[in-house]
């Protein structure tokens, strides 16, 4: 599914399966999880969401289309879409 870009970054949790584009910045907002904004902005850096790293939506859940299923950087990673929300792509 292609997407325009070209105008501002939107959140990776948007995006529908078969999206390919890149990490812009994290941006996690106190209701994205039950952990502490710094620490699911430090666990997505360390799965490899970091600026500039190419990402691509390979798979949805059945159900209310979650996890999905992320390649990051070649790595494939899952992840709830409330998290996938703190990740700005484009």
């Amino acid at each position: 599914m292609a997407f325009d870009t070209s105008y501002a970054p939107f959140c990776l949790g948007m995006a529908a399966r078969g999206f390919a584009g890149q990490v812009k910045a994290i941006v996690v907002r106190d209701h994205a999880s039950s952990l502490l904004p710094a620490e699911m902005e430090r666990r997505l850096i360390e799965l490899g969401f970091v600026e500039g790293a190419s990402v691509q939506i390979l798979h949805e859940g059945l159900f209310g289309r979650d996890p999905i299923a992320v390649r990051v950087n070649g790595a494939t990673v899952a992840l709830r879409r409330r998290e996938a929300m703190a990740i700005q792509v484009g």
